[in-house]
């Protein structure tokens, strides 16, 4: 039996999209919002060297701290806000049920 949270994404144009995220399969929040196609590249695959799936964390859900890693990319992102965090980062667990996020604008 699969497990499913409700993930809410709020996309450039401030569309918000509910999303169901299963548990079991070992996703993060970059390729939950991928296989939605939401705008979310992912370039380096979810291995934290680049910030293409930089979102901001809008609701009031605690997330585990950030590795070095993250920080590290998030230091050369544009757009960083004190909650953004990598998409590619945030574990789709039944932690993060009703979690919302908006994602970051395009750096071009």
């Amino acid at each position: 039996m699969e497990d499913n949270i409700t993930v809410y994404i709020i996309d450039r144009d401030a569309k918000k999209h509910t999303l169901m995220a299963p548990t079991d399969m070992n996703m993060n929040i970059m390729e939950l919002c991928k296989s939605y196609e939401l705008p979310v590249e992912g370039t380096c695959g979810g291995m934290a060297m680049c910030a293409s799936c930089q979102c901001y964390l809008e609701s009031d859900h605690e997330l585990p701290e950030q590795s070095d890693d993250e920080l590290d990319m998030l230091d050369q992102a544009f757009f960083v806000e004190d909650n953004s965090r990598l998409g590619c980062q945030i574990e789709i667990t039944e932690d993060i049920d009703q979690i919302t996020l908006r994602l970051a604008p395009e750096s071009n």
